[in-house]
């Protein structure tokens, strides 16, 4: 999706009879604040809003025992030179730094953090944005952000591509026979299922949510009950056929001995 740059104005402030000229131009002037929050537009489909946020949930989730990374999306990147937040402006749809701290944050400003841009970007092509995202996006990350992994996927057609830095120049990633491609700075390939774009381990097993973690826990669960119960339903059934092996044995010694026979002997 593209990132519009902060809709900042100078209001002009009167001038009272006792400032001086440099006063009144000091006080014409609004800067930005330091701490400003992402000013990112609204997300165009439930597709789009909902493929964030799981990308962001899967990673974070997969990496619950790492605290050096950023995992955010639809939030503005700030990379001007000048370090100012009034300029040069971007806001991937999904994005993740390596080696960083992994904190909540109002937005990523480059100079704030280090000199750090994101190791890997996906942008979710849609109508009014697919151009630039192939375009005047890719250029950027390849040129300036220098992102190491860069792709883009629509969740309407499932388009999906994606591109590795070699040299400075962006390189098509090719598909494993799954129709997977391999992002390197993440050490798990991306690739579609269901509809949805996912990460998928290096033996290529699908990387769970936790609400599919939750039903695959909640299935073994029942599976092991089955089991279980089904063990108990083996040992009652041998447990019952002990008894009635007992109790025949027991009516024919009965009989033996009503025949003036002892069942010890025979």
């Amino acid at each position: 999706m593209s990132a519009l740059a902060p809709n900042l104005t100078a209001d002009l402030a009167p001038e009272s009879p006792q400032a001086t000229p440099a006063q009144a131009s000091q006080s014409a002037i609004i800067f930005p604040p330091g701490d400003l929050y992402s000013d990112e537009p609204p997300l165009e489909t439930d597709l789009h809003r909902d493929q964030i946020d799981l990308l962001i949930r899967l990673l974070k989730s997969f990496w619950s025992a790492r605290q050096d990374f950023y995992a955010s999306g639809n939030l503005t990147i700030y990379y001007s030179p000048n370090q100012l937040k009034s300029e040069d402006v971007r806001g991937p749809d999904f994005f993740v730094v390596l080696d960083a701290e992994r904190k909540p944050r109002k937005s990523w400003a480059i100079w704030e953090e280090g000199g750090k841009y994101p190791n890997l970007i996906v942008e979710l092509l849609s109508e009014s944005t697919a151009k630039i995202d192939r375009g005047l996006k890719k250029q950027i990350y390849q040129d300036i952000f220098r992102t190491p992994d860069y792709f883009w996927f629509d969740p309407h057609s499932l388009e999906f591509e994606g591109f590795h830095l070699v040299d400075g120049t962006y390189q098509p990633i090719p598909l494993t026979e799954q129709g997977w491609r391999w992002s390197q700075q993440l050490g798990l390939y991306l690739g579609i299922h269901q509809g949805q774009l996912r990460f998928f381990t290096p033996e290529g097993e699908l990387v769970a949510s936790p609400e599919e973690s939750a039903e695959t826990e909640r299935q073994r669960a029942d599976a092991e009950q089955q089991r279980a119960d089904a063990e108990r339903q083996r040992a009652d059934a041998e447990q019952q056929r002990a008894d009635a092996e007992q109790q025949c044995n027991q009516t024919l010694r009965a009989k033996l001995r009503a025949l003036g026979i002892d069942p010890d002997t025979v």
